[in-house]
């Protein structure tokens, strides 16, 4: 992919000729081409089918003006390999069958090799390049979220089960996270290899915490994967959610540009992390789903807060939802360039 690519170019913090925008989820539900698949597909099957999974990542950018693809797949999935049986249940999302609960269960998990784990993915990476117009972005959970799941067995509103291991048991926990770091990073490491021009660590549950055990348990492993991430010379993105009481902790973890949440205006954000940083975000995605006078206000506020600031990428402060109609997706990428030319 040429280097001076729009989105290429603020990952870098240099001047671009308008704000390059792409969207987290934009190859998902809310868009008819990829409901038509999925009724034919499970999600697992979609995941790993490297036609299936090249076609849904090229669908936004048929569709629209964005600056960038992210290959379509799933933090999940690399934890199957590592022993956990995980299924995509229609209408409540995913499940562990035989979630960690136990010392010997961190014990018994495996550290596979990504590259035969999640070959579909990789492959699927290489069908992309030889198409996409845009730079295509890798991705994979950051150690805290997987385990989260993985402790979990799905999603969870208290992390009951994550915390309790990790404050009664910080040796195990050291194991568990020191696993989950070396499964990460030779995940984003075989998908540099395979073509993918950035890549981002998605640490969705990172707000669980609050500051002192996000310093504690957390950042020492977030910033052992993004220093590997980043060793591969491609741009990295450090995203999480419901970090806004310690931003400046999850920066310093590391990462070309930081992904911030939609909870803290942008320009508060930018002052958290450092002026000196790369920002990527952080338009509510309920936002997509309101009238377009609504919306356009509510894009033009993001940008008056980026100020024209060379390093800031217009995305979500989370995925698009099920529900967004398309054409306000359509309308949004187009203003923020023109806005922004």
């Amino acid at each position: 992919m040429e280097p001076d690519s729009r989105f290429l170019r603020a990952c870098r913090g240099l001047p671009t000729d308008a704000t390059p925008i792409w969207l987290m989820r934009q190859a998902g539900r809310y868009m008819p081409e990829y409901r038509a698949l999925r009724e034919r597909y499970d999600m697992l099957t979609a995941i790993h089918t490297p036609e299936l999974a090249a076609e849904i990542t090229l669908q936004p950018v048929q569709a629209f003006d964005v600056d960038a693809a992210i290959i379509f797949s799933d933090i999940l999935p690399p934890l199957s390999g590592m022993g956990l049986n995980l299924e995509f249940v229609r209408g409540a999302g995913p499940r562990l069958e035989n979630p960690v609960r136990s010392v010997s269960d961190i014990d018994a998990l495996t550290v596979p090799s990504m590259a035969e784990v999640m070959a579909g993915t990789l492959e699927a990476i290489r069908l992309v390049k030889e198409s996409s117009r845009v730079p295509l972005i890798g991705f994979a959970g950051a150690p805290f979220t997987l385990a989260s799941y993985a402790i979990e067995g799905g999603g969870s509103k208290n992390y009951t089960h994550a915390k309790r291991l990790m404050y009664s048991e910080p040796e195990a926990w050291d194991r568990l996270m020191t696993k989950l770091s070396e499964v990460v990073s030779d995940y984003l490491s075989a998908q540099a290899a395979a073509g993918a021009d950035a890549l981002q660590l998605f640490d969705s549950w990172a707000g669980a915490v609050g500051e002192q055990d996000y310093r504690c348990y957390i950042a020492p492993y977030t910033t052992r994967v993004l220093d590997r991430a980043r060793s591969h010379g491609v741009p990295v993105i450090n995203f999480s959610t419901g970090t806004s009481s310690h931003l400046d902790a999850v920066a310093a973890c590391g990462g070309d540009v930081v992904g911030v949440d939609f909870r803290l205006p942008l320009d508060r954000a930018w002052d958290a992390v450092g002026r000196g940083r790369c920002l990527m975000g952080n338009l509510d995605p309920v936002k997509l789903m309101a009238p377009w006078d609504a919306l356009r206000d509510a894009a033009d506020d993001v940008l008056d807060r980026a100020a024209g600031r060379p390093g800031h990428i217009f995305n979500l402060g989370h995925g698009i939802l099920p529900e967004t109609p398309v054409e306000n997706v359509r309308r949004l990428v187009d203003h923020v360039h023109a806005r922004t030319r």
